[in-house]
């Protein structure tokens, strides 16, 4: 199966885009510790449907590596349950990679990506606020595919973000077999919370 990969940028602060509020309250809050734990849970969690699988082979070690980098976790929560996350990772010439964005699945459907990305893309653009050693951000980009989100692409744009390039079967990019879910074993999830009463699914 052909996959194909859009890699999208802003250049300018003033290329982000507002969103409409979400349907559900929302917190967005930073998670300032580093914690290997806490980031693969947000990892498979989220990713689990949609093929984020490089990561799932680290140990602790490079997770907690990874993390020191300078990377920044925003974690998007309704009524303290996590609702999703974006992941910003600082790199050379001014840049901010976007390097994880998304959902559980729960959450989608209820405006919360387009207002989290929204945020995500502004703490991005003021990284340097926050970790004054980086010089100010002059250009905030990431990636999708055609395996993400069939939805991903058109929140992307609508947030500002541009395409600059496309590629076909991006080289070791591992998108064959079934998708791993949030846990080994989990299985297809026909039920979740009712986030607008909170009300857990009943037991068979």
């Amino acid at each position: 199966m052909d996959v194909t990969t859009w890699y999208l940028e802003q250049t300018s602060r003033s290329d982000l885009l507002p969103a409409k509020p979400p349907s559900v309250e929302v917190d967005i809050v930073r998670a300032e510790l580093p914690s290997p734990e806490f980031s693969r849970f947000l990892t498979t969690a989220v990713g689990g449907d949609w093929h984020w699988t490089n990561k799932l082979p680290w140990t602790w070690d490079e997770w907690a590596d990874w993390l020191a980098g300078g990377v920044e976790t925003w974690v998007a929560y309704h009524r303290g349950t996590p609702a999703g996350f974006v992941e910003l990772v600082p790199q050379e010439d001014a840049a901010v990679e976007i390097n994880s964005f998304g959902l559980l699945a729960w959450a989608i459907g209820k405006g919360v990506g387009g207002h989290l990305l929204e945020f995500g893309a502004a703490r991005a653009w003021d990284l340097a606020d926050r970790q004054p050693e980086r010089e100010p951000t002059r250009r905030v980009w990431l990636h999708t595919c055609s395996l993400d989100s069939p939805v991903a692409l058109a929140n992307y744009r609508a947030r500002g973000f541009r395409v600059y390039d496309t590629k076909v079967n991006v080289p070791g990019d591992e998108h064959e077999g079934e998708t791993p879910g949030p846990w080994p074993g989990a299985g297809p999830r026909t039920r979740g919370f009712t986030a607008a009463s909170g009300t857990p699914p009943k037991r068979p």
